[in-house]
């Protein structure tokens, strides 16, 4: 298709507009050299050529990121940004060399050429449910060929390279060999990652690993059919070779795996793709926010357990004294006189007690910051056995947590939020409201831009992301990390515990 290029005027209505976004596109350019920043408080203008070389600086340096627009579909807009990638973007061999660290940690560095030793980076992995796993690389020094040893030199793993591939679209084109600054495809490597570099044995080098943003959102996940869980857990694990932006756990104490990811787009696309790929439906719901439970205050019980059922019988007394730990985990001591309890029971009473933590007293949440002291307590020469003492210490907890000012522990998170100066009144409000504890704000790397540090309760920062992202009309990004747990307000201790029952 031919294709007619002529220059127009800029039509009148719009004149301010592209003098304003040239002004601005000046600026840029300008803030890429003092020379150039001279020029442009002396009103100077720039030469098409110098613009495009200050332009090419500072995209390599990260300081400019174009932005075009267009579509493929259409066919529009596609050869401007072609031209686009030759004119501004950096070319593979733009640096020298390549550096990393040897084995030892020590810096060292490759030529970018063919005949330089060997170096590759994993940037992308694909799971494919016919071909594998498909692994996106680049070579960055080198030349690669097929069936080569490779050594994955960030797992200390050994990998065959196979055959060699390129991509055009989603067909595989089959390749000899690979060169400094080619992309291509390496399928069914076992061992290798999105990041890992793979190297020779006799020439290794690690390069640094690629950074990605943590989840944001939490959701748990419900398997459509009885069973399934299995293959959903595997088809996970799969997608997270090919996307590490997300995670997955298993909640031990609220009995759900939860998915973490970026949005709430993020996760409908992982659903679509848990059906398309693996064939396994699910549904996602609110994750059950993970509570503790603690004491406040100290107390000394008595457990007793004694059964007689013909033969032997079954008999275990302990006296216990309860109270706040230093520690998160139980502590578990013993200051017995005499003999009241012989040593070969403490560690069924010790067992005893570490398996009635996994359940409090309120709402069934295990218990933290506990310290437990077996001080007293008796035996029988027959009867006794370390089942009678883990019944005993079992009894004793229940108990002595119940009259020890049992309350509950909800995990609160430290919160980072970047976002325009515009918007630092509407998300300190939106805070507050969330029960939080704005701490401060800072001026962020941006220019315009501000970073808010809060303390919040995990629990309600169910749908931040969608919330934020509606404040700020999209310009607004957090982190969120667990940073400890704190007494749960009355009313919402109350509401909890009721739900539980």
């Amino acid at each position: 298709m031919e294709i007619i290029k002529e220059k127009i005027p800029i039509p009148a209505s719009i004149s301010d507009e592209v003098a304003s976004c040239r002004n601005f596109l000046r600026e840029a350019v300008a803030e890429t050299s003092d020379e150039l920043m001279e020029r442009y408080f002396a009103d100077e203008e720039f030469t098409e050529e110098e613009m495009r070389t200050a332009l090419k600086k500072g995209v390599k340096e990260g300081t400019v990121v174009p932005v075009y627009s267009g579509s493929a579909g259409l066919n529009m807009g596609v050869r401007f940004l072609s031209n686009a990638f030759v004119n501004y973007f950096p070319a593979p061999d733009a640096d020298e060399v390549v550096k990393g660290v040897d084995k030892g940690g020590k810096d060292t560095e490759f030529k970018i050429a063919s005949d330089a030793p060997l170096s590759v980076q994993v940037f992308k992995t694909i799971a494919d449910p016919y071909v594998g796993k498909m692994s996106l690389i680049k070579v960055c020094s080198g030349t690669l060929k097929s069936d080569m040893p490779l050594y994955n030199s960030t797992k200390d793993a050994i990998e065959k390279a196979g055959k060699l591939y390129t991509l055009v679209g989603k067909k595989q084109v089959e390749v000899t060999e690979l060169s400094a600054g080619d992309i291509g495809v390496l399928n069914k490597l076992a061992y290798t990652t999105t990041g890992d570099t793979l190297c020779t044995a006799q020439n290794p080098i690690i390069f640094p690993a690629i950074t990605f943003d943590k989840p944001v959102l939490t959701m748990a996940i419900v398997p459509k059919s009885k069973g399934d869980e299995e293959k959903i857990n595997s088809g996970l694990r799969r997608l997270m070779e090919e996307d590490p932006t997300f995670t997955i756990e298993n909640r031990v104490e609220t009995h759900q795996m939860v998915i973490s990811g970026m949005g709430e787009q993020h996760l409908d696309v992982i659903v679509s793709k848990l059906k398309a790929k693996f064939g396994v439906e699910v549904t996602l719901t609110t994750a059950k926010v993970p509570y503790r439970e603690t004491i406040r205050k100290k107390v000394k019980v008595q457990g007793r357990h004694k059964k007689q059922s013909g033969g032997h019988g079954q008999f275990g007394d302990v006296w216990i004294e309860f109270e706040p730990g230093e520690s998160e985990f139980l502590t578990f001591e013993e200051k017995i006189f005499g003999g009241a309890v012989p040593k070969n029971f403490f560690p069924a009473v010790e067992k005893g007690l570490q398996e009635c933590i996994l359940e409090g007293p309120l709402a069934g949440y295990p218990v933290v910051n506990l310290k437990a002291t077996l001080v007293d307590g008796s035996y029988h020469p027959v009867d006794s056995s370390e089942m009678s003492f883990k019944m005993a210490a079992a009894i004793a907890y229940k108990e002595g947590m119940a009259q020890a000012s049992p309350v509950l522990l909800e995990p609160i998170g430290k919160l980072f939020v970047t976002i325009p100066d515009d918007y630092i009144g509407d998300v300190y409000g939106d805070i507050n409201k969330r029960r939080g504890r704005v701490i401060g704000s800072n001026a962020a790397e941006a220019k315009g831009k501000s970073v808010v540090e809060a303390d919040v309760p995990m629990s309600e920062m169910t749908g931040y992301a969608t919330d934020l992202r509606s404040m700020t009309q999209g310009r607004g990004y957090f982190t969120f990390d667990f940073a400890g747990y704190e007494q749960a307000p009355e009313n919402i201790a109350q509401k909890v515990i009721a739900e539980s029952k």
